[in-house]
């Protein structure tokens, strides 16, 4: 029996697209390097629906990268506050300066250029690439990864060496001779829509004719699964200590590490160490209910407690620290733990 000829894998994806893809997307219109880039980087493990939000508060505040340089860091860890792994939003400060310093105040659209930017690797970077100049370019984020490992049937982790080396020479191969920016919105839609982590819709799968792991019924088993990652458990207090305003002591988190370069409550594995941290002892406190919080890699008990007989003036933080209006929560980048503890305060639930 003969078999059947099929067109290219990026013809049968374009024109999958063409009639189902997403196409009124924000940083679309217009595809910016500028808005490209930022979109790249926010969704970074955070779903489309999740950044959209995010990402048109950010250009009304941040249309281009002179305002984005020239803001404090303190004010774009606030815009990002909620969005989680916080090291993007360093990254993106850190990045529109050196474009303003060393490329004339323009994000460099050379792969090698861009990846060597804060933040950006090689996918990213010819994201930002074929979507804002239209040249194709192969990208191999978390849906191309997925989607390939399946079309493939390819055997590993996609974070393994060999086997990030083998789907870059399939990205490759695979790139249409133009339409660059609207193939990476497709192949990236495929994964997104389609070729899904759990449950995928082969049905509507525009190139599931040379799917090896559909052809083997065996797509659940594609992309062989990450090794686990150790989750750990730890406790943390927290101190909220309040000056005669009502305004609330906070504290700067170190740059890296949990919560880096964010506002947050003085905060140790006990409640002894934040005391020492802040020059004081044998602190009265009224505990707040326990919160669970959970990082990529921690689960976080944390035990807040309300200072009851502290006077605000003999707090001596060795940290860089402030006083907070807690209705002006939103004007500094805060862990959304710390952030919920200020919006009980301003709405009275915490006396």
């Amino acid at each position: 029996m003969a078999q059947i000829k099929l067109d290219p894998f990026s013809d049968r994806l374009l024109r999958w697209w063409d009639e189902h893809g997403r196409q009124d997307l924000p940083w679309q219109q217009p595809r910016t390097p500028y808005r490209v880039w930022v979109s790249e980087i926010m969704l970074q493990q955070t779903q489309v629906a999740t950044v959209i939000p995010y990402f048109e508060r950010w250009m009304t505040r941040f249309p281009d990268l002179h305002s984005l340089a020239e803001a404090p860091l303190d004010e774009v860890l606030a815009h990002w506050a909620g969005l989680g792994y916080y090291a993007r939003a360093r990254n993106l400060h850190r990045a529109a300066g050196q474009c303003i310093e060393h490329h004339a105040g323009q994000l460099p659209l050379g792969a090698e250029e861009l990846s060597a930017l804060p933040g950006i690797g090689l996918s990213t970077a010819n994201a930002i690439i074929s979507q804002s100049t239209d040249r194709p370019a192969a990208v191999l984020d978390g849906n191309v990864r997925r989607s390939l490992a399946r079309h493939l049937a390819l055997d590993g982790w996609t974070g393994q060496a060999a086997v990030q080396k083998a789907l870059w020479a399939e990205a490759e191969a695979r790139l249409p001779e133009e339409r660059g920016a609207d193939y990476t919105q497709a192949i990236m839609d495929l994964g997104a829509m389609v070729c899904t982590r759990s449950n995928p819709d082969c049905s509507r799968c525009p190139v599931s004719g040379d799917c090896r792991a559909f052809n083997m019924n065996q797509v659940e088993m594609y992309p062989t699964p990450r090794p686990a990652t150790r989750v750990s458990s730890k406790r943390y207090s927290m101190l909220m200590i309040r000056d005669d305003e009502g305004r609330v002591l906070l504290v700067k988190r170190p740059p890296s590490g949990i919560w880096g370069g964010l506002w947050c409550l003085p905060m140790g594995e006990t409640m002894g160490e934040v005391e020492a941290e802040l020059g004081l002892a044998q602190v009265r406190t009224r505990p707040l209910d326990v919160i669970d919080h959970r990082l990529s890699h921690i689960h976080m008990s944390i035990h807040p407690a309300l200072a009851t007989s502290v006077n605000a003036s003999h707090v001596k933080c060795s940290s860089e620290q402030t006083w907070l209006d807690p209705g002006e929560r939103a004007s500094i980048g805060l862990p959304k733990p710390v952030s919920e503890l200020l919006s009980r305060i301003n709405d009275g639930d915490i006396q």
